[in-house]
């Protein structure tokens, strides 16, 4: 495309200076032949009124030399007269005679073509009624003078003017395909899997739309296959619920072939789940809020998932409790992610607290913000700030670290946040803050202190009684 502009401009450039430039050479040599030919007119006019008065060859020859020419310049042919019968001639003759006759015969002047040059012949009438000729020698020289000059400098603007068109037009052309080849190739990056890859949006508008466009097809890609990537992360998670809940009843099997394999089925099956979690678990997470009127009613869902672990809390002789969770609670949360962000903190107290460790869930609902409060008795989190970051874990067998990371996400896309610390228990307490005005809280990720500043900056909620429920 560049080259092909190129092309063009030389072509167009070409044909604009030859269809001025030749006609326009012609006219300045016309020019100058007619300069040269007029200042023999002029020459010839001065000695027009002397050869009116008298035929006399010293008169005349000095009224040649005043003129300005000399006798190898100009010739005057005088016919015969009574004072010259032969006629006379002064000055170097360079025309024909035939030339002068037709000349003196027709009364006009005319021009012929000499050896060197040219002659202006001039009619002049005597006083005695004859014709004279004045003959004015025109050397090539003066009829070509400046001529050479002007087509020179003619060819010199051509040339500038071509050059100058090229480079335009190679400019423009640079200016029209490097945006088009970083496009293109950016498309072969993106195509070889490089999702990191964007082009400048710069160029003429066009460009500078298809670069916008393809930036914004490539986030999107990007966002998809990080979505598709959380999802499959996020969905393995929810997994391991069940999977616990076999694992213990697979423990209370007794010794037997079958309770092995069971057991070792429970454990191999729990290995893949954790395989695909950390394969997927590097995609960011983009949970979006709940539009106008989602939601689901917080006290049911807790008290679902409840009544689902109260069964496995008392096959391990753990204590528990549940507080607010009596009368409705309305947060702008979808009901499944509510239940597997509970699930993850309850099957996290199952997987790492021993046998027998007391939790508790309470909920608190205010005016404009609902907390849910999920407390152990177990040995703790000694690190809350590592627990919060995506795919960290705790680092014991079957943690993937996206169990937190569920809930934070849950919390953040209501203006919300997450944070951990220690329960009246003596364990770990996990407090979910879900802010229920849709005010978007600023969220930085795995900074424990920045979560405590801004719930000390947002005003506290107005709570109602809560009661226990055994």
């Amino acid at each position: 495309m560049r080259w092909a502009l190129v092309k063009v401009s030389l072509a167009v450039t070409a044909m604009v200076v030859v269809a001025f430039a030749v006609p326009l050479g012609l006219v300045i040599r016309e020019m100058a032949r007619d300069r040269a030919f007029s200042n023999a007119e002029r020459e010839a006019a001065a000695v027009a009124p002397a050869l009116s008065i008298t035929t006399d060859r010293e008169q005349l020859e000095r009224v040649v030399a005043s003129a300005g020419s000399d006798d190898a310049g100009m010739a005057v042919h005088i016919p015969a007269t009574g004072d010259a019968p032969d006629g006379v001639d002064i000055g170097h003759e360079r025309a024909a005679a035939e030339d002068v006759a037709a000349v003196r015969k027709l009364g006009r002047a005319s021009t012929t073509r000499v050896p060197g040059g040219a002659t202006l012949l001039s009619p002049v009438a005597l006083s005695s009624g004859e014709i004279a000729v004045v003959e004015v020698y025109v050397p090539e020289s003066e009829v070509s003078n400046g001529v050479g000059t002007a087509w020179a400098v003619l060819a010199a603007v051509g040339a500038a003017l071509v050059v100058g068109s090229v480079a335009v037009a190679d400019r423009l052309g640079v200016r029209l395909v490097q945006p088009a080849e970083r496009l293109a190739e950016g498309a072969h990056e993106l195509g070889e899997g490089k999702l990191g890859v964007r082009v400048p949006e710069e160029g003429p508008p066009e460009l500078r739309s298809a670069a916008v466009a393809f930036n914004s097809m490539a986030d999107q890609v990007v966002q998809l296959l990080a979505n598709e990537r959380e999802l499959a992360a996020d969905l393995s998670h929810r997994l391991r619920t069940p999977l616990t809940v076999l694992r213990l009843n697979a423990a209370s099997l007794g010794d037997s072939p079958a309770a092995d394999q069971t057991r070792a089925a429970v454990e191999q099956l729990e290995r893949e789940v954790d395989t695909i979690i950390r394969t997927a678990r590097d995609a960011r997470p983009q949970t979006a809020a709940a539009g106008p009127g989602a939601g689901c009613d917080a006290a049911e869902v807790i008290r679902e998932r409840m009544g689902f672990w109260s069964a496995l809390a008392e096959d391990e002789g753990r204590k528990w409790r549940m507080a607010g969770a009596d009368r409705p609670v309305r947060i702008p949360v979808a009901r499944a992610d509510l239940a597997a962000a509970l699930d993850a903190l309850l099957g996290n107290v199952f997987r790492h607290t021993p046998e027998g460790t007391a939790f508790a869930v309470d909920v608190h609902n205010g005016e404009d913000a609902v907390i849910v409060l999920v407390s152990d008795a177990g040995p703790g989190i000694p690190d809350p700030e590592a627990a919060m970051a995506r795919g960290r874990g705790s680092g014991s067998d079957g943690s993937t670290g996206l169990g937190l990371d569920i809930v934070r996400r849950l919390a953040e896309a209501t203006g919300g946040d997450v944070r951990i610390g220690s329960s009246v228990l003596g364990g770990t307490e996990v407090r979910i803050w879900v802010q229920l005005d849709g005010r978007a809280a600023p969220v930085r990720r795995g900074h424990r202190g920045s979560v405590r500043r801004r719930r000390q900056r947002r005003p506290g909620p107005t709570f109602n009684r809560s009661r226990s429920v055994p």
